[in-house]
């Protein structure tokens, strides 16, 4: 898929990859409702607005928010694309799917956040930083017989994921695991993930998993 970047907004990579292949697994019914959040390039809301369900994307970022609905107008596609923090756009609605691709990267802290480009990866000391209030907040926001569909990195603690799902009610499980290549990000802190004992010494690679979450009828 051909998609126009702003500066800042994340490209889809490996992860984007992952969750794209779930996707059309799950083939979603035309007219399913569908939320992407943190939309990003928009590449995962395209995907499943093609397989024709009716897609919302949000997203926290002005660039990613236009490079999204740029996306989408050049490929003729109808996506709703609202810019907000997590699900603040859309309390009160339900769906069918919820596809997320957050920042999920272990990071130093300095007390301030992340701030630029790294918002769209950096993620805390423990890389849970939006992890924790997407497994909190996502079950409500389902329909009976809803998927939760969650891509990150096994450096930031799926068994905690598939725990705070599994207490509010999901079904939950690991349904694609790749191991990929570090790259610039985790290549220029690899001391520091070392030192905090989320890599081994001879660790070269990223473990990312895609998370497959439902709503019980």
């Amino acid at each position: 898929m051909n998609l126009l970047l702003l500066p800042g907004v994340y490209a889809p990579q490996d992860d984007t990859e992952m969750l794209a292949e779930v996707l059309r697994e799950e083939a979603p019914p035309p007219g399913a409702r569908v939320l992407d959040v943190g939309t990003g390039s928009g590449a995962l809301a395209l995907a499943a607005a093609r397989q024709g369900a009716e897609v919302t994307a949000v997203d926290v970022s002005r660039q990613a928010v236009w490079t999204a609905r740029l996306n989408a107008w050049l490929s003729r596609l109808p996506v709703r694309i609202r810019r907000g923090n997590l699900f603040a756009p859309v309390r009160g609605r339900a769906y069918d799917m919820i596809l997320a691709n957050p920042p999920y990267v272990p990071a130093p802290e300095d007390g301030r956040g992340p701030r630029g480009r790294a918002r769209a990866w950096d993620a805390g000391g423990d890389g849970r930083l939006l992890l924790d209030r997407i497994c909190r907040d996502a079950p409500a926001l389902l329909r009976p017989g809803g998927l939760l569909l969650l891509v990150h990195s096994a450096l930031s603690g799926p068994d905690r994921t598939l725990d705070m799902l599994r207490e509010a009610g999901l079904k939950a499980e690991v349904v694609r695991r790749r191991r990929v290549p570090f790259g610039p990000v985790l290549r220029s802190r690899e001391d520091w993930l070392r030192r905090r004992g989320l890599l081994g010494p001879a660790d070269d690679k990223e473990e990312l998993v895609v998370i497959r979450a439902e709503r019980p009828c």
